[in-house]
């Protein structure tokens, strides 16, 4: 797999990478990131909260996600077209 350049506004690459990993969005993941370089990465872990992997959402709570976030064309994608339209927003 390619490596991904998250761009010079991300603090933490490692952990950013890991967080796309993970199924979070590159908002999300670069959010978290910024604020780990900030803190200590312990601090940042304890104030948040935990979402499952997208692969263990229901195609409708995908769906949901993607109108949340306005993508268009979710309603005619699969689930894992949703899941990597969802990871590469």
């Amino acid at each position: 797999m390619p490596e991904r350049d998250p761009g010079p506004s991300v603090k933490d690459d490692e952990l950013y990478e890991k967080l796309r990993d993970e199924g979070n969005s590159k908002e999300k993941s670069a959010r978290i990131a910024n604020a780990a370089a900030n803190q200590s990465r312990s601090e940042v872990g304890a104030k948040g909260g935990s979402s499952p992997s997208y692969e263990d959402w229901t195609v409708n709570e995908l769906q949901d996600r993607a109108k949340e976030l306005d993508i268009s064309g979710y309603s005619d994608m699969n689930k894992d077209e949703l899941i990597e339209t969802l990871r590469n927003h």
